[in-house]
């Protein structure tokens, strides 16, 4: 069990689905993607899912996840996302009285119980007194974590961006 903390966004697309009995379907399905922004958001879900889907597709909701934390699980049967809400429990020094606040969780597991095991071994390393006000399963189908580019190293003989198609004093020599 893996956790990520990022900027999430909760996306739909609508889009032609060939069903097992070989049918045409229109569905609309549930991502999740990290992004920084609206755009980064639709561009990550058609990307994604441009190797899926043939023929048109249409992105027709996308708003901020309210998630503090993604629990990603690697077993192969974990094949649903539950929202798990949580709530902290804080003593005010002042008033000395309970404080809880509460934050939301999406978790990778393959059952409501399933879920609760994962959010119990993930929290329960840490020293939080925390209660569990929460669990449901959610429509989303998967979500797309961003992997950042890895950029080719320039070469040495390499001219900069600046210099390109520019010929130097040397090379005319």
């Amino acid at each position: 069990m893996r956790s990520r903390t990022a900027t999430w966004f909760e996306t739909k697309i609508r889009y032609e689905k060939m069903m097992e009995d070989g049918m045409q379907k229109k569905v609309t399905e549930q991502y999740v993607v990290d992004a920084l922004s609206f755009t980064e958001a639709e561009n990550t879900i058609i990307e994604e899912m441009s190797s899926y889907i043939s023929g048109e597709f249409k992105i027709t909701d996308i708003k901020p996840a309210s998630y503090g934390e993604i629990f990603f699980s690697d077993m192969d049967k974990d094949d649903k996302w539950y929202k798990a809400k949580l709530q902290f429990i804080t003593i005010d020094e002042k008033t000395e009285k309970e404080k809880r606040s509460t934050v939301t969780y999406l978790v990778q597991a393959g059952s409501l119980n399933m879920a609760v095991k994962h959010i119990e071994e993930v929290m329960g390393g840490t020293m939080l007194d925390y209660v569990i006000s929460g669990v449901n399963e959610t429509q989303i189908m998967d979500v797309f974590e961003h992997h950042a580019k890895k950029e080719e190293p320039k070469q040495a003989d390499e001219k900069p961006e600046y210099l390109q198609g520019e010929t130097t004093t040397e090379e005319t020599k």
